[in-house]
């Protein structure tokens, strides 16, 4: 039975239009997944002597231990967001006499040998052959590396249940983060010593073979709860069922204001009122306005003031990059409809402009308390806006011409990757490091003044030139028109 589940996901792999169309994406993600080893077995080897050289009064191995309660809140942070529990195409198998046990064994047993339970080894197994060369005690390190190869599988399991329990939120990322956030303030804050608690448990399950069996059990509940919370959604009525959702409806008509862009202004507007992937893209700007509470009030920061313009352009510009470089693919759902209609393709392009450059001047705004760590702040953010308005609108506008993955709207939008292509990655170096650049060279030649000035004056240019740019920017999307359509239509 495992074999024919392994031989038809593989067919459903490789005839997906997905694969066919993402081959680069999936060579790029095999070469990040090699960098991550290289990365995790360089930490293997160096970490010993490092550890050594630094702090040659402490032993390594007891330090590895206290820090391991900050690896396990890391671990489970990173999966929550980047590793999803791996499904299968069972509504198919529903109706057939397929034994639903064997599925959900096989669902959770592909998750056992997801990528990030393996990254770890990279580094613990090269740390462990350097203690055992070192003279450590051979049962010891055994079992030190049998427990973390169990606490790494129990991680993995503990995160598909608070995934699962908060998978159907528009903030679904909160438990997680209340989770980590409540664990690390109460052992910040020495409330409760949960590092050194752990330490101590680490080095007693160690010290005899014995005592493994204590997180053995750990998982096997965990196992179980994941089970049972799966086999309860297994079932045929279950995928018929339909939500029943009223639809609300709100004046508009404020927009009229903008002309032949208001239907389309509107358009986005309920869009992202009514819909879970753009309504969660909203409440993500609340994390990006309190980014700079990470650079500012830091000392080591306060000599690096090219990195403020990083946090400005980031800052003001939240809601312009998450949105803007999904742009058409938010509308393609009904993109086929839209370009059936006689309407001016600038009309429809200059409405995803106006609400990009609101959303940067209302940030602007927001951001206005930062001027508590100093004018200067308050500069950059204005020079980042300016330059967001001017430049980084039509950077995302043209980019947006590549896009031709399909995005679906009910979904979630916390490190959902659905309708993420490499326009998305590449799109990011102009956005971002470019106003650094700017910003650095005249900073570091002459004064910040002429920094700010440079960075103030090419978003004014990008102002002065908007009429030719979208001019510009219409022609490409029409001449892409049909290729869009025809990849929205493919299901992703």
């Amino acid at each position: 039975m495992v074999s024919d589940f392994i031989r038809l996901e593989w067919k459903q792999f490789i005839r997906s239009s997905y694969w066919q169309k993402s081959v680069a994406l999936n060579i790029f993600l095999v070469f990040i997944a090699l960098y991550f080893i290289l990365v995790f077995f360089g930490l293997g080897i160096s970490l010993y002597p490092l550890l050594k050289e630094n702090f040659p009064e402490k032993d390594p191995f007891n330090m590895v231990n206290q820090f391991l309660f900050y690896w396990f809140l890391a671990d489970l942070l990173m999966r929550f967001f980047f590793q999803k529990l791996p499904v299968m195409s069972v509504k198919p198998l529903l109706v057939l006499p397929v034994n639903k046990n064997k599925v959900v064994h096989y669902v959770l047993g592909k998750s056992v040998l997801s990528f990030f339970n393996f990254l770890p080894l990279f580094t613990v197994i090269p740390f462990s052959v350097i203690l055992i060369s070192e003279g450590y005690d051979l049962t010891r390190v055994m079992n030190w590396i049998f427990l973390l190869l169990i606490a790494t599988q129990i991680v993995n399991f503990l995160n598909f249940i608070i995934e699962g329990k908060s998978s159907g939120t528009d903030l679904a990322m909160l438990p997680i983060l209340l989770i980590i956030g409540t664990l690390y303030f109460l052992n910040h804050f020495k409330i409760l010593t949960l590092d050194a608690y752990l330490f101590t448990a680490v080095n007693w399950i160690i010290s005899s073979s014995f005592y493994l069996v204590i997180p053995i059990l750990v998982l096997l509940l965990l196992y179980f709860v994941n089970f049972r919370m799966l086999i309860s959604q297994l079932y045929l009525d279950q995928s018929l069922q339909s939500k029943a959702t009223v639809a609300s409806s709100s004046d508009l008509s404020w927009t009229n204001r903008f002309g032949a862009s208001a239907p389309f202004l509107q358009l986005d507007l309920r869009m992202l009122w009514r819909n879970k992937r753009p309504r969660s893209s909203v409440f993500i700007v609340l994390i990006g306005l309190f980014y700079g509470l990470i650079f500012y009030p830091n000392p080591i920061y306060q000599s690096m003031q090219v990195m403020y313009v990083f946090v400005g352009i980031f800052v003001t510009g939240i809601f312009l990059i998450n949105f803007g470089q999904f742009i058409p693919a938010w509308d393609s759902g009904y993109y086929k409809l839209l370009m059936s209609q006689n309407i001016p393709y600038k009309d429809y392009l200059q409405s995803k402009y106006l609400l990009m450059a609101s959303s940067a001047f209302l940030m602007f705004i927001l951001s206005i308390p930062y001027i508590y760590f100093g004018w200067k702040v308050l500069l950059i953010h204005f020079a980042a806006m300016i330059y967001n308005v001017g430049i980084n609108t039509h950077v995302l506008l043209f980019a947006g011409s590549f896009n031709r993955k399909k995005i679906d709207l009910t979904q979630r939008a916390a490190f959902n990757y659905q309708g993420t292509g490499a326009v998305q990655w590449l799109v990011g170096i102009p956005l971002l490091l470019f106003p650094v650049g700017l910003f650095y060279l005249p900073y570091k030649l002459i004064n910040f003044e002429s920094g700010i000035a440079i960075l103030t004056g090419i978003g004014i240019l990008g102002f002065l030139f908007h009429e030719k740019l979208m001019k510009f920017i219409t022609k490409k999307y029409i001449n892409s028109k049909y290729k869009m359509i025809n990849a929205f239509d493919q299901d992703n």
